[in-house]
């Protein structure tokens, strides 16, 4: 130091020492040091003065052993200090806050690993958060804010908040609060990549509670759309040993409808059906319920037991929902990102009556509207609501939160496949159409009676017992894929149901056979030709046919909960008709002689000029086992193609097996109904028919059949039905001749038609019936008288002209020609014909046959006779031919 102060010049040190005096404080000199601006303000000054100036300061700082030279270090310190002060300050206040801001909002990443419900409490919950706090720098986009945060953040190195409330609120709610949340102090690390588990409990309390339901209603029924949510709170933050005050933080959120998470996907596993008593008596049913429910989120907490009210659907949308069950649910634990096994049971008292009832302006109950798309496999929906009766172990805010928020749950169908698995008709009764009956009415149409049975298969959700009390339905009916027709089942049938248990391993499980006796369901037929098909199979192919049926029915079921309608379970089923049987009633062989009609006692009610009014007994054979009931039936009666008249039936009743004098009326009149041709077939007819010929008659439906059926009769017109034409001798014996003998040597008339047993009436055959019992020939006075068996029981038969030729084996014995009427009276009490009057004879004179007549003198032989008669009964008159053979003829003188 002393070399120093030698080597300055004496004219420095005076100088300096002048400077030093100069600045020595005083009373004008400030307290504080020039400012900024003051030290700027020299700037002008040249550069030789500034290093004079440093030169000052450098040999003021060395001379460290005066007195003042000691007291210059705190003021130098304090400036440094000072210094440093002012720079942390405009870097942490100005600078650090904004880009340490734009760096945590954009580098700060937190991973939840578990969130999950320590506790319910009182006023709402206590949640444990478990997650991983980490400063990501990568995910900055901007270099110098990436930067300067890193910067800031490595020099800060961690942060704690203290003990903070969190406040969450939808401004587009009216700012209702959903809930505030109390926040620990939390630190973390701040230095990027460095990763800070935390792990720390919040209590949870629900906010304005009307405003949540009110949110999760819209939420439910997908009205919320995006969801904009607001948090505020209150933070205290320091870092280190300074504290940074309360930072007020608001983030803002606005959810997307699509980032809203929706209901959890559910799956029904298993449905149960049990009856239980109820605590206050009487039984209930109860409805086992398994959910598998999809929980994609890390939480993991514990439900305490929940109540809830089952709703469904009123009769219309702006209805309030109708109350079915009381659901309840036990403790139920759910864990972080597995499904949840969820056991529900709903118990249903009793049915509402506003359930049962039916809509207004329908006639279908929304019990009805829920069953029928339940079992036909469309979706329906019941409704979840949050119960406000308080559970013992579930806090009462829980309760007031949950009241009134309900949950619409879409119930996937059912289809029960074949429920009925087997159907068929017993003792079946078909009855015809009634013509009288109004077009609209049951009875216009065929009705059928039968006892119908029908095993339902019962399924395996329903563990409870029930019965069968009634039963109606509409059902079509179908032949090899077509429809025939519908029959209408419409009316309630009272029925009776048995629980039959499944036997074996083989069988589906418990069935219930239902029987029910259907009392004149009408059959409308639709298709004319199918229905001909069936008739066609039944009656001549001797086989059964297979009808399908498929059917919605009405049950009324009888259950723990009363009595209830389910309407419109889908029923298929097949069911077979016997066919009708062939001759003597057989099954296996078309219709055959037994279905043929026979007729007897006839009996003339009224005549016209043209035709005869007639009534008769008919025995017919039923070879089916069906019955029937015939109100009204007209059937044409024709021959050789032309309708020569027709017979009407009412009221018939047959059964299976012989019905015997069903009672008939017919009118005869070819003219009127067959025309020219029918006239001329008709005498034809008739001409053989007395002549003993083998004649039958055709019974053909027509189209005025059934009146009000016109289609029914035109498709059974198909089917003729060929008889005997009747016997009008009651009581005899075919062929009877009066006399026993045989007729081998009667060759009959000449021109006579051979026999030709292929074509009835076309041959002779003595089986038919004769009007000629004997005659008796008077050689002396040329005349003859005949025994004649009229074929009426009661009114007079008249002949009006003959005009007839008599033959023994083939020759001519004489002519009879007679114009004057006698009566033919009916047979008298013993049976006996009357003698008609003595008719003229002109004798063949030298013929080979009045030879053989004189050889009979006294005696008696067989002839023959070829005649053309006029008969009339009252006002009926008609003209016949009449051929005979084996005439027993007594000659006398």
């Amino acid at each position: 130091m002393s070399a120093t102060n030698q080597a300055l010049s004496a004219e420095e040190r005076r100088r300096e020492a002048q400077d030093i005096e100069d600045e020595a404080p005083s009373e004008q000199t400030p307290l504080l040091p020039p400012s900024s601006s003051d030290a700027e303000a020299h700037d002008d000054l040249s550069q030789p003065q500034r290093e004079v100036s440093a030169r000052r300061s450098l040999l003021s700082s060395l001379q460290g052993t005066g007195k003042g030279g000691k007291r210059r270090w705190p003021s130098i310190l304090a400036l440094l200090l000072l210094c440093l002060v002012v720079i942390l300050i405009i870097i942490f206040a100005f600078l650090a806050p904004s880009t340490v801001e734009q760096y945590a909002q954009q580098a700060v990443v937190f991973e939840p690993t578990s969130l999950s419900i320590d506790s319910f409490t009182s006023s709402g919950v206590r949640a444990r958060i478990q997650g991983d706090f980490t400063m990501d720098a990568q995910r900055v986009h901007k270099k110098p804010v990436r930067d300067l945060g890193k910067f800031f953040t490595y020099i800060a190195r961690e942060a704690e908040s203290g003990e903070s409330e969190v406040e969450v609120s939808l401004p587009e709610y009216g700012n209702v609060v959903l809930g505030t949340a109390q926040v620990p102090g939390i630190k973390v690390d701040l230095r990027n990549g460095h990763t800070t588990h935390v792990d720390f409990l919040s209590d949870l309390h629900p906010g304005d509670v009307d405003g949540i339901r009110r949110i999760a209603n819209d939420w439910i029924e997908g009205r919320l759309g995006q969801l904009r949510v607001v948090g505020k709170a209150s933070v205290p933050v320091k870092s280190g040993i300074f504290s940074l005050g309360k930072q007020k933080l608001q983030q803002e959120m606005l959810f997307a409808n699509k980032d809203i998470p929706s209901i959890p996907k559910y799956d029904i596993q298993k449905l149960n059906f049990r009856e239980v008593e109820l605590p206050k008596g009487g039984s209930g049913m109860a409805a086992d319920v398994a959910l598998r429910v999809q929980n994609d989120y890390p939480v993991d907490f514990t439900i305490p037991p929940l109540a809830f009210n089952i709703l469904v659907d009123n009769c219309h949308n702006d209805d309030p929902y109708i109350k079915l069950a009381d659901a309840e649910t036990h403790e139920l634990h759910v864990r972080p990102k597995e499904q949840i096994e969820l056991n529900v049971t709903g118990i249903v008292h009793h049915l509402p009556d506003a359930l049962s009832q039916n809509c207004p302006g329908s006639n279908k109950s929304p019990l009805d509207q829920i069953l029928g798309k339940y079992i036909h496999g469309q979706e329906t929906t019941v409704y979840v609501q949050g119960s406000s009766s308080p559970q013992l172990h579930t806090p009462q805010w829980l309760t007031d939160l949950m009241a009134d928020i309900t949950v619409p749950v879409p119930l996937p169908g059912r289809t029960f496949g074949h429920l009925i698995k087997n159907f068929s008709l017993a003792d079946t009764h078909f009855s015809l159409p009634d013509p009288f009956a109004n077009p609209d009415a049951d009875t216009s149409n065929p009705r059928i009676s039968a006892k119908v049975r029908a095993l339902i298969a019962l399924p395996e959700e329903m563990n409870f017992n029930i019965s069968v009390s009634r039963v109606r339905a509409d059902a079509d009916v179908f032949y090899k894929g077509k429809k025939l027709g519908k029959l209408d089942l419409h009316k309630w049938q009272t029925a009776n149901s048995t629980r039959v248990e499944a036997s074996g391993k083989h069988d589906d499980g418990p069935t219930l056979l239902v029987e029910s006796a259907v009392k004149d369901a009408p059959l409308h037929i639709t298709d004319d030709d199918v229905f001909t098909d069936v008739i066609q199979a039944l009656v001549f192919s001797g086989q059964g046919v297979m009808m399908q049926i498929k059917a919605d029915v009405d049950v009324e079921l009888t259950t723990a909960l009363g009595e209830m309608a389910v309407r419109k379970i889908p029923a298929e089923g097949e069911v077979p008709v016997k066919p009708i049987s062939g001759g003597g009633g057989h099954h296996g062989g078309p219709a055959g002689p037994s279905f043929r009609p026979k007729v007897f006692d006839l009996q003339i009610l009224d005549t016209s000029p043209t035709g005869l009014t007639l009534s008769a007994l008919v025995n017919i054979t039923n070879p089916t086992d069906y019955s029937a009931s015939v109100p009204y039936i007209d059937i044409h009666i024709s021959n050789n193609g032309s309708v020569l008249g027709h017979a009407t039936a009412r009221d018939l009743q047959l059964g299976p097996g012989e019905n015997n004098n069903l009672h008939v009326t017919a009118v005869w009149d070819p003219r009127t109904m067959g025309g020219v041709k029918g006239a001329a077939v008709g005498r034809e007819l008739l001409s053989q028919y007395i002549s003993g010929w083998n004649t039958t008659l055709t019974l053909r439906t027509h189209e005025g059949s059934i009146p009000t059926q016109p289609g029914l009769g035109k498709a059974l017109a198909k089917f003729a039905v060929e008889m005997p034409t009747p016997d009008l001798q009651p009581g005899r014996s075919p062929g009877h001749d009066g006399d026993g003998g045989d007729d081998d040597d009667d060759d009959g008339p000449p021109g006579d038609p051979p026999n030709d047993p292929e074509h009835p009436g076309h041959g002779k055959d003595g089986g038919g019936p004769h009007f000629i019992e004997d005659a008796t020939m008077h050689l002396f006075t040329s005349t003859a008288t005949f025994t004649l068996l009229s074929p009426l029981r009661r009114e007079i038969l008249y002949i009006t002209r003959i005009d007839a030729t008599a033959f023994y084996k083939g020759d001519d014995v004489g002519q009879i020609q007679y114009d004057l009427p006698f009566a033919v009276p009916p047979l008298d009490g013993e049976g006996k014909g009357v003698t008609s009057p003595r008719l003229p004879v002109d004798w063949s004179l030298g013929s080979v046959g009045y030879e053989a007549v004189q050889r009979a003198l006294g005696g008696k032989l067989k002839l023959s006779a070829r005649a053309t008669v006029g008969v009339r009964v009252g006002e009926w008159e008609e003209e016949v031919w009449f051929r005979g053979r084996g005439i027993g003829a007594s000659v006398r003188l």
